[in-house]
């Protein structure tokens, strides 16, 4: 069995890891960090400690009253994508240990293309 990296749990919410092929299981968040557990396979665990937390990137949609995906972009391992079953409740609980100003919302389609076509002219 996987030992938790928290020893105080705020929340524990059911979620969908986007790493690779979607994996069911449950977010936990805590004291030291954040961590996603599989459902049917216990070895297949994600912990990132709260030191290690760069971003909190949101994709938010119809002006933020629905939030399907969300990813930690961590300092050294890259980004990892979840999705869960009340994101305003785990983002709530983010903001307790991760500093508010790195809880960004991500670009929508418009902003890529717009960004795209500008650097073409830039050229």
């Amino acid at each position: 069995m996987v030992q938790s990296i928290n020893t105080k749990v705020d929340l524990v919410i059911d979620a969908t890891s986007h790493v690779g092929m979607a994996a069911y299981g449950k977010i936990m968040i805590g004291n030291k960090g954040f961590e996603f557990f599989n459902n049917r396979d216990a070895r297949k665990f994600i912990q990132i400690p709260w030191e290690e937390v760069d971003l909190v990137i949101a994709s938010v949609m119809f002006k933020g009253k629905w939030i399907p995906r969300y990813a930690i972009q961590t300092k050294r391992n890259g980004t990892y994508s979840f999705s869960s079953k009340d994101p305003k409740r785990v983002f709530r609980a983010i903001r307790e240990y991760v500093d508010p100003n790195h809880l960004v919302k991500s670009l929508g389609v418009f902003d890529v293309v717009k960004r795209g076509l500008r650097s073409k002219t830039s050229k």
